[in-house]
């Protein structure tokens, strides 16, 4: 069995998708990787490093995709390198599949498998494969040390001959991994935070972290989860926490805006009010900027100012720290690949085989498409759920 890791090809992406340790691992269960000069370059893993734990290497841009049984990838690969897998491969990575019309109809057209590891459950049994933890946990940390590195004043305490510097107050909006990861980061350098969550359990983990929490406001409807991810707050409740939040964000020195709702536009947390009652020369990190951001005026990207608070649009952060998101990420792939294997034993133990069932609880979810019909035709817009190519099986 060939599994193929291809060079990543989106403009910003450092990350790939297997490390010399996870290529070790891969050789050791009996498969075969094939890995692209290069692939983990920008990562700082070399081509020797992966030819020594056992891949192959060919030459970048002329991978032959048609001989590959499994593809591990960050970003979703081009259409045309889609088109030249053979039917029955796996495909496994993050492919933004929310409203994916073309990548869904491609993928039931050529017959094959496809795991979108952002819609993995978030169950025990899959802990060790939820790549949406381990990237997040790494945006946290990055999105404190860019807020620190624009701030105008110190982040921790100082006492000097000159006189006593205080604290820098931070206020981290969502307490999921990221936002926990924030909070530990920000108290490491010195800051006092506060942390506002809409769910009032988050406050344990907060506090255990040194964080302070903000209850949640109490008389609107709180927003539910499911499957470990938030759903779509009310409107009232959003009024509700911004007129709660403006008060906390006149105090800040740095904010880091983490709320986020798969498949939804993300919540609006502060106006553009809001962010003229804030300090001149604050910063408001928003890691939510790509799903259109928690705070009005964010740009992806970009650093914008406006009523003098610096706005920061961290898209990508985790492809700023390559190496141990590269490592972890592959780490979660390998754990479900290895899954997949243990699931097929019985068949031919000689031969290493997949088993890709629709009902495993860890598939149910993240399995969009198999074999040639589209498992989750809810990712579609309303317009095109009924289309009988992409119907459910």
């Amino acid at each position: 069995m060939t599994v193929l890791v291809p060079r990543e090809t989106r403009r910003g992406e450092l990350r790939v998708a297997a490390t010399p340790e996870t290529v070790k691992a891969l050789v050791a269960a009996g498969l075969t990787p094939l890995l692209e000069s290069g692939a983990g370059e920008t990562a700082g893993y070399t081509d020797a490093a992966y030819a020594a734990a056992g891949a192959r290497l060919i030459d970048a841009g002329s991978a032959d995709w048609s001989a590959a049984d499994v593809v591990l990838c960050v970003a979703p690969p081009q259409p045309e390198q889609l088109q030249q897998l053979k039917p029955g491969a796996l495909l496994v990575g993050l492919l933004e599949p929310y409203g994916a019309s073309a990548l869904l109809q491609l993928l039931t057209d050529r017959r094959l498998s496809a795991v979108a590891m952002e819609l993995l459950p978030r169950i025990s049994r899959a802990q060790s494969m939820d790549v949406l933890s381990s990237q997040a946990n790494i945006a946290g940390y990055k999105a404190v040390l860019l807020a620190a590195a624009a701030l105008n004043r110190y982040v921790p305490m100082l006492m000097t001959a000159a006189g006593t510097i205080q604290p820098a107050r931070a206020l981290v909006l969502g307490a999921g991994v990221a936002g926990l990861q924030a909070v530990a980061t920000a108290r490491r350098l010195g800051a006092v935070v506060y942390v506002s969550d809409v769910r009032p359990a988050a406050k344990e983990q907060v506090e255990s972290l040194g964080g302070r929490f903000i209850e949640p406001p109490v008389e609107q409807e709180r927003p539910a989860e499911a499957g470990g991810y938030a759903l779509a707050a009310s409107e009232a409740f959003l009024a509700a926490q911004r007129q709660q939040l403006a008060e906390q964000l006149a105090l800040a020195d740095l904010v880091i805006c983490t709320a986020q709702v798969p498949g939804k536009p993300a919540p609006r947390l502060i106006s553009d009010a809001m962010l003229a009652g804030m300090k001149p020369g604050s910063v408001v990190v928003d890691l939510a900027v790509a799903q259109g951001g928690n705070c009005e005026g964010s740009v992806p990207g970009e650093m914008v100012v406006r009523h003098g608070v610096q706005l920061i649009g961290a898209d990508g952060l985790p492809s700023s720290v390559a190496n141990h998101a590269s490592a972890l990420y592959s780490r979660n792939l390998l754990a479900l690949l290895q899954h997949l294997l243990a699931a097929a034993q019985g068949a031919e133990a000689s031969v290493p085989s997949l088993g890709i069932d629709p009902e495993d609880p860890i598939l149910a979810g993240c399995l969009i498409s198999h074999g040639g019909r589209c498992l989750r035709p809810d990712l579609l817009p309303a317009s095109e759920q009924s289309s009988p190519s992409l119907a459910p099986v």
